[in-house]
């Protein structure tokens, strides 16, 4: 009954895709932004997008650091003297895990309890002084410590952006710009490998690597002064005025009334409650967290990682250079995320994982005939070469840009940064444990059983998503909680 009440209020009232095309029907994203931000019964994504661009720096962020010491490992390794120490070049990759499992924990308590904006510059402030770090070195000791501080501010950034983009997006426009994150981690990698590439060449290079990415962090850490807060946090917290003075900022004094009534439509008796991390394994809470986290635990098995490890020697046996073959996987992985920024709010979230699960699975049969005895050479470095393009192509579409929409759009207001902690941790978790494990499994296991291991994975995706999944596509976050959410 409240949610055919709420219908009538909201401005983000759900509406069918053919309502977002322009009159000729061509359904572009450029015309149908221009479309929908005119007055009229939508609020104008204009108002909201600059403060969505800022956010997004912090993904940015994200994929360099991901992918800084992927052209410089060898040059950092000859510097600083650990040059054939296999140990201690994968923790100079993998300390960054270590940190972001960190960072996530507390992401929760820190977004909570200081707001969305003040987040996202504790964010920025560990990337700085972690970067710099890094930069500055002579010891392993000190890169290993850098890195652990870049990687808290990586793991506290992810889910601070999935929750400010949602919370201060019109609902008809939030899934185009929650993809903006996945497009950001995209150039951010991309941005690593082109600035990485002379490292080989010039003796120390690499410092100038992590010198560069102290200057976007500085930008977000400033900007944010001047972007909203979250109204959902205001209201939260409750402070009603200044929550209706965001939305009028956001949406425009039109919208106001109408948004402010569909958070007045929630009990707000408990916001004030502390959340605790053992109220989302247990009672009406546990089946929208089970999802969350299971999304991301199928997300890292499906072997995404793994993949993009596994990448540069696919190409290799190609006879492509391993800077090509990163800057090709960077590309079609961009491609696919701006395929999916249009798609979002046009197909839904629900059809794009789905698609992009199934996609996967099939991109890795093709990887795993490539092994095949009776397959020509020619033939099994096409198979490979194309199969893994197609696997990171699929995953840009819907496995890699949906999940951390998706989950801050399902969880309740109350709980909804603390159980976004909880599933990037075990994001975190399982990513850095698929990347520990997978040479050696390769090794042991094959390539070809390994790789059926991963496309069972996403197929399991598929049957997960068909049945827990609850399409969000148009509707408003307190729409979702009431569906979801067991009285």
């Amino acid at each position: 009954m409240r949610g055919r009440q709420r219908d009538a209020l909201s401005p983000y009232k759900r509406a069918s895709s053919k309502e977002y095309l322009d009159s000729n029907g061509k359904g572009d994203a450029a015309t149908r932004l221009q479309s929908l931000g005119k007055e009229g019964a939508y609020p104008s994504w204009r108002r909201s997008l600059p403060h969505i661009l800022v956010a997004t720096i912090s993904s940015l962020l994200l994929g360099y650091h991901l992918g800084v010491v992927n052209d410089t490992l060898e040059s950092i390794s000859t510097d600083l003297g650990f040059s054939g120490d296999t140990l201690a070049e994968g923790l100079v990759v993998s300390t960054c895990l270590g940190g972001a499992f960190v960072g996530s924990l507390f992401s929760g308590s820190i977004v909570d309890g200081f707001g969305r904006r003040r987040a996202f510059q504790l964010c920025a402030l560990p990337m700085i002084v972690g970067a710099s770090m890094s930069a500055t070195t002579n010891s392993l000791e000190g890169m290993l410590l850098g890195r652990f501080l870049v990687g808290t501010g990586m793991g506290l950034g992810p889910p601070v952006a999935a929750l400010y983009v949602s919370e201060v997006s019109p609902a008809y426009i939030r899934g185009t710009f929650g993809s903006f994150t996945q497009i950001a981690t995209c150039l951010g990698l991309m941005g690593a490998f082109f600035i990485g590439i002379p490292a080989k060449e010039t003796r120390g290079w690499w410092r100038v690597c992590f010198w560069v990415p102290v200057i976007p962090a500085a930008v977000l850490a400033l900007c944010m002064e001047l972007c909203a807060e979250s109204p959902h946090w205001l209201f939260k917290k409750g402070r009603g005025a200044d929550a209706e003075a965001v939305f009028e900022k956001l949406l425009g004094s039109s919208h106001v009334k109408a948004a402010v009534s569909e958070l007045s439509k929630l009990d707000r008796g408990d916001e004030k409650d502390t959340v605790t991390f053992t109220e989302l394994f247990h009672g009406r809470h546990f089946k929208v967290v089970f999802i969350g986290s299971a999304l991301f635990a199928l997300q890292q098995l499906s072997g995404i990682n793994a993949v993009f490890y596994f990448s540069s020697a696919v190409f290799r046996r190609a006879g492509v250079p391993s800077d090509v073959a990163n800057i090709s996987v960077g590309i079609v992985n961009l491609s696919g995320s701006f395929v999916a920024t249009i798609l979002m709010d046009k197909l839904g979230r629900k059809v794009l994982l789905l698609g992009s699960f199934l996609g996967m699975a099939m991109s890795i049969g093709l990887q795993v005939s490539a092994t095949m005895s009776f397959v020509s050479t020619t033939g099994a470095l096409y198979l490979s070469v194309g199969g893994m393009l197609l696997f990171v192509l699929t995953f840009s579409l819907g496995a890699g840009p949906v999940p951390s929409l998706l989950l801050s759009e399902i969880f309740p207001n109350r709980i909804r940064a603390k159980a976004m902690a909880f599933c990037m941790a075990v994001h975190w978790v399982i990513n850095f444990f698929v990347g520990l494990l997978f040479l050696r499994l390769l090794e042991q296991l094959g390539p070809q059983l390994l790789y059926t291991i991963f496309a069972t994975f996403c197929l399991m995706a598929c049957v997960f998503v068909k049945k827990n999944v609850l399409e969000t596509k148009g509707k408003t976050l307190q729409e979702i909680e009431i569906a979801l959410t067991p009285s």
